[in-house]
């Protein structure tokens, strides 16, 4: 019977719209749909939040872009300073403004550190102001008085040396006293962040040194200002400018950047960071997507009675579950509100609590584009996860959603709503890759977030398995918690899915970065380097080598010839229309080694072509490695230029050679003939390795000697800088642990929406289980051991799935050993263990006070 049919058919036809129905619903408030609010709302916040950040970031190096680079364009030469004819024709087109700096000791009568030293002309800073402690200007911190130059020098050196103002100490052949202490330098950025603290002096000061020889490892950059009386000239005139003068100067060799760009390496890594965060973020929001799938169970469930009213006045299934996805939608469309108003609110709290902080300016703005984006994931995410279970309710009669328990009522929807969740699943990952910088990785994100999900799926159908086919227990509470673990309705699927993929994200991350750290700590004594010693000057090499033998005569030594050069030109291709391949990038940013031998060095194997005989002196040939090769599109017998020494090196590739970097020997990617270089100025590159365990106190010896008898070589602790470079990982690791945490708070929120989706499937079980005689105690026993279980196997596969992901990382990508932590997994075990028992209990909890009574009227 038609239970419309006795409805006059003008009700019928003056319905009011869907959107009132949705309004009033919600009026009564949104109890189940809290969780649909947090999970979007964390991850449109997550992806937000990062972007903003990034552009705020990238968006205050370009309004700040001149007074960082301390110019509209900067040449930068390695080895030698600008030639006569250059600085004319720089000159022409405005102020300029010249920098040098290199690596070098400073010496205390008992120990020495090495330094970043910054040599500077008396008119610097040209823009923007640097600060020095005590308060003064650049002329009084940097004058020679009484014998000494002055230096403003980072507090770190104040530390390492115990110096404190108007003390002295001693670089090269120049006596320094520390005359403030450098707080901060407006072109900080654009020089770099060296191995060692920044000592800043004159370039008198550097001249009396003795440091500045030929070959001599010190960079100089020269800034121009082109601003006349009418001010900054715009972009295209700067880009002019910098084009006229690489074609004016084709072999200078010049590292050319403009305002526009004033560190493209910090541009580029802050991008791809930013990148992997943002997909941090939408991964937290993936897995918020299994909690919009466990509300729209729970709507369902609870909604039962609404729903069948509505179906027996005559609303259509289609109405039905349009009205129910509306709703969703609606909540949803609150937390990406919520969402995005919260990560874009981020980039102004950084700015407001963090900005002395942070050595780049901020400039915050609220980027419409992006919180777009961030609406789009969020809604795609909630349609996405959504309409499978809402599209359930399409085909069910009345009765069976008045009496039926949600349990006997599982299925697939039909076709229609399949198909439109198909449709919006593509249409996220199809955002995600479209809207990355780099659509391969984002891809490849994508494809293993998918295949997680099946993966967990299948875990989940092998959990149900196992408890299906396991033998007949003795004891009632673990065969009851078994059974629980299969029937219809478990809770299985819901709490894999829900936690699995954020404890393996969890211990990938740990796993990967233990390993990092690892690698940066491992020392074999005798073979890996204790030092590398810089700017030996080739005529002084062999006594600087007999120096080091009688002091740690027992220390492994390497010695090898090295320059500094630029790659010009691949296979008749200028650099900067090279697309290199991402994993070999470096090797067109900045100067790279470059070294001669008469035989293929140490540590690396011609795997193509043939090494060039001892008594080579025919054209030009170089050695490359293979995978740089291969990643710059070369193959033997093409020409590449690289610039040398102000010079254009055009050589074939003779060979290519599969380098070993972890052997512990001298490498570089380029290697030349002998005869290349015959009379060129160069630097002997010398390498340490202290063998025992009493390495350690025989580097600070070694050390304090080197630095007392050559003053003007450079030596780097290795123990010293690999510190430095853990020290930067673990910030980045805070911040990846950051977004990992998103996810693990959304996975959290997700397994509390499964509990309370189950709820009345719980309170069901309790009720006839108390009817039959069982005690608060014996459910509680069960209701604790089938969570131990659910939580045990989730905690396993995210160990599992979490190592292999990290050994892929670590022996594919790094090309390191790999070495599994057994406290990470211990971590993630327990973690996951403690949260599914712990909500699991909260929940049962509330259902085992519920009385029996109450459920039965409701049947």
């Amino acid at each position: 019977m038609n239970v419309a049919a006795g409805i006059p058919h003008e009700a019928r036809r003056r319905r009011p719209p869907m959107a009132a129905f949705v309004w009033r619903d919600l009026r009564g408030g949104i109890a189940g749909l809290r969780i649909v609010l947090a999970c979007v709302a964390l991850g449109v916040a997550a992806i937000v939040g990062v972007e903003s950040l990034a552009q705020a970031l990238n968006d205050g190096l370009g309004r700040e872009g001149r007074t960082i680079l301390g110019g509209d364009a900067s040449f930068s030469l390695i080895h030698r300073q600008l030639s006569p004819e250059e600085r004319a024709f720089l000159e022409a087109h405005g102020a300029l403004s010249t920098i040098a700096t290199m690596r070098a000791m400073a010496r205390v009568p008992d120990d020495a550190a090495l330094v970043e030293i910054k040599a500077v002309e008396p008119s610097w800073p040209v823009l923007g102001a640097a600060a020095f402690d005590p308060p003064m200007a650049t002329g009084e911190a940097l004058a020679e008085k009484n014998g000494a130059f002055g230096a403003a020098v980072e507090e770190a050196l104040l530390a390492r040396l115990r110096l404190k103002i108007n003390d002295r100490f001693e670089i090269g052949q120049a006596t320094f006293a520390v005359r403030a202490v450098l707080k901060s330098e407006p072109d900080r950025l654009a020089v770099g962040v060296g191995l060692g603290p920044r000592v800043l002096i004159s370039q008198a000061a550097l001249d009396a040194t003795g440091l500045i020889q030929p070959g001599s490892l010190v960079r100089w950059t020269t800034r121009v200002a082109m601003g006349g009386p009418g001010g900054a000239p715009d972009d295209a005139a700067v880009q002019a400018f910098i084009a006229d003068a690489r074609k004016a100067f084709p072999q200078a060799g010049w590292e050319t950047r403009s305002r526009l760009a004033v560190s493209p390496d910090f541009s580029r890594d802050l991008d791809r960071f930013a990148e992997f965060l943002t997909l941090a973020g939408l991964l937290s929001l993936v897995v918020g997507g299994v909690g919009v799938a466990n509300a729209a169970q729970g709507f369902v469930e609870r909604k039962r009675a609404s729903l069948a009213i509505l179906k027996a006045i005559g609303a259509s299934g289609s109405r039905v579950v349009a009205l129910a996805l509306l709703e969703f939608l609606a909540v949803a469309l609150v937390g990406a509100l919520t969402g995005a108003a919260l990560g874009a609110a981020i980039p102004f709290a950084v700015a407001w609590g963090f900005a002395d902080l942070i050595p780049v300016p901020l400039a915050p703005t609220v980027n419409p584009a992006i919180v777009l984006l961030g609406f789009a994931y969020g809604l795609l995410t909630a349609l996405v996860f959504s309409l499978v279970p809402l599209g359930r309710a399409h085909d069910l009669p009345v009765a069976t959603l008045i009496r039926d328990l949600a349990e006997e009522r599982r299925g697939l929807p039909r076709a229609r709503y399949l198909a439109l969740a198909a449709f919006a699943a593509v249409a996220l990952a199809g955002l995600a890759v479209a809207t990355s910088p780099q659509p391969k990785i984002a891809a490849a994100v994508v494809a293993a977030t998918v295949g997680s999900f099946v993966a967990l799926r299948l875990v989940a159908l092998a959990i149900a398995s196992a408890a299906r086919r396991t033998p007949r227990l003795r004891s009632v509470t673990l065969r009851m918690a078994l059974s629980a673990l299969h029937r219809p309705g478990a809770l299985t699927p819901s709490v894999v899915l829900s936690l699995g993929l954020g404890l393996a994200a969890l211990v990938a991350l740990s796993l990967i970065d233990f390993n990092m750290r690892a690698q940066l700590r491992r020392f074999e004594p005798g073979k890996t380097p204790s030092f590398f010693f810089l700017d030996v000057r080739g005529r002084d090499a062999g006594a600087f080598v007999d120096f080091l033998k009688k002091s740690a005569p027992d220390a492994k030594i390497s010695e090898v010839p090295m320059m500094r050069g630029r790659f010009v030109e691949l296979a008749g291709a200028p650099v900067d229309k090279v697309h290199a391949r991402d994993d070999v990038a470096w090797a067109l940013n900045g100067d790279r080694g470059v070294t001669f031998a008469a035989e293929p060095p140490k540590g690396s194997e011609v795997v193509e072509g043939q090494w060039w005989p001892k008594d080579y002196s025919g054209p030009p040939l170089v050695s490359m490695e293979k995978e740089v090769a291969e990643g710059l599109g070369l193959k033997l017998g093409d020409l590449v230029v690289v610039n040398v020494l102000g010079r254009n090196i055009s050589a074939k590739i003779a060979n290519l050679r599969k380098v070993n970097w972890r052997s512990y020997t001298i490498n570089f990617v380029l290697v030349y003939p002998p005869n290349v270089f015959r009379g060129a100025p160069f630097s002997e590159l010398v390498t340490a390795a202290l063998p025992g365990k009493d390495a350690p106190e025989m580097e600070i010896a070694l050390l304090r000697d080197v630095a007392k008898a050559y003053p003007d070589v450079a030596s780097v602790r290795v123990r010293e800088a690999l510190e430095t470079v853990e020290a930067l990982v673990a910030k980045l690791a805070l911040a990846i642990r950051a977004a990992t945490g998103v996810a693990l708070t959304t996975s959290v929120l997700v397994l509390a929406s499964a509990l309370a989706a189950n709820r009345r499937a719980r309170l069901g079980d309790a009720t006839i289980l108390k009817i039959l005689g069982a005690t608060r105690g014996k459910l509680s026993a069960m209701f604790l051991s089938e969570y131990a279980i659910l939580g045990a196997a989730t905690a396993a596969f995210g160990i599992g799935a979490g190592t292999l992901a990290a050994w892929l990382t670590v022996t594919r990508i790094m090309q390191a050993e790999f070495s599994f932590d057994w406290t990470a997994a211990l971590f993630a075990a327990g973690g996951g263990l403690a949260v599914t028992v712990g909500l699991g209990m909260i929940g049962a909890w509330r259902v085992l006070g519920q009385k029996p009574a109450v459920y039965l009227r409701e049947l």
